[in-house]
């Protein structure tokens, strides 16, 4: 046997990087920020009234935990968003579905539709406050118009995107209206769908903070940042920071594997 063939094979330099490879490039720039974040700070480089370090930010964070608020926050947030995004979703896909699959109610309903979601969510405040008052219904109703609105347009645009081919298929086969529905538009319809949910989630925990924050202070992360402004507890307010980013990121993660395993089917 030759010396060639018993050497080893040389890595093949144009093979794309592993999945741990690709998570660990991603966490990069955070450690890199947080390395910036403590030096900052830690050498008085920025005020560190203004700028607390992170082990101070830390040390917050398990004070309070062991005064037991910070689980209760948490949890008033995380029940706030799930319950306004399903309320959201539960409205939302339906009439996206009817505007996709009826011209009628596309040319009656679709343009004003397509007028009122230009709107920037934080300018319903007002209105949501006069017709809910300012308590817990004002910021579910508040969190459910964000996951409302990428619900619609998606399941929409999915209704509307079944292939022509399948649609002449159900006229041969004579399917009725349901039989249409559950076997053809449907299962076309899901990913866009999935995707409106996807999106919905992103836009209604991002409306969570702003329900928390902009209407009656009360338990969640919102209210936990209010009270470290109002008393300048720069920590506190950095630890809600935090938690709403690491959350905000579980829940897409969490999204994102319950959306593969559910449209697993089609590659198959």
């Amino acid at each position: 046997m030759s010396a060639a063939a018993l050497a080893p094979a040389a890595p093949d330099r144009d093979a794309p990087p592993s999945a741990a490879t690709r998570r660990a490039y991603g966490l990069l720039p955070a450690l890199a920020l947080l390395i910036a974040w403590e030096a900052s700070s830690r050498f008085a480089l920025v005020d560190p009234k203004i700028l607390p370090s992170l082990a101070a930010v830390l040390q917050r964070a398990v004070t309070e935990l062991s005064e037991g608020r910070l689980l209760g926050d948490i949890g008033a947030s995380l029940a706030r968003d799930l319950v306004g995004f399903a309320l959201g979703s539960a409205l939302g896909v339906p009439l996206g579905l009817a505007l996709g699959l009826s011209r009628t109610l596309d040319r009656v309903i679709g343009p004003t539709f397509n007028a009122v979601k230009q709107i920037a969510i934080f300018a319903w405040i007002p209105l949501l406050s006069v017709w809910f008052g300012v308590g817990e219904e004002a910021k579910i109703a508040f969190i459910a118009l964000a996951a409302f609105t990428p619900a619609v347009v998606n399941a929409w645009n999915g209704a509307r995107a079944v292939p022509p081919k399948l649609a002449e298929v159900a006229e041969v086969l004579t399917l009725n209206r349901w039989r249409r529905l559950v076997t053809l538009t449907l299962p076309a319809a899901l990913p866009s769908i999935f995707i409106g949910l996807h999106l919905g989630l992103i836009q209604s925990w991002l409306a969570t903070v702003g329900a928390e924050y902009f209407m009656t202070v009360g338990p969640g992360i919102g209210g936990l940042m209010t009270e470290g402004r109002e008393h300048f507890h720069m920590d506190l307010v950095f630890l809600g920071v935090l938690l709403l980013g690491l959350i905000g990121l579980a829940l897409n993660l969490a999204a994102t594997r319950l959306e593969a395993r559910a449209l697993r089917w089609r590659s198959r």
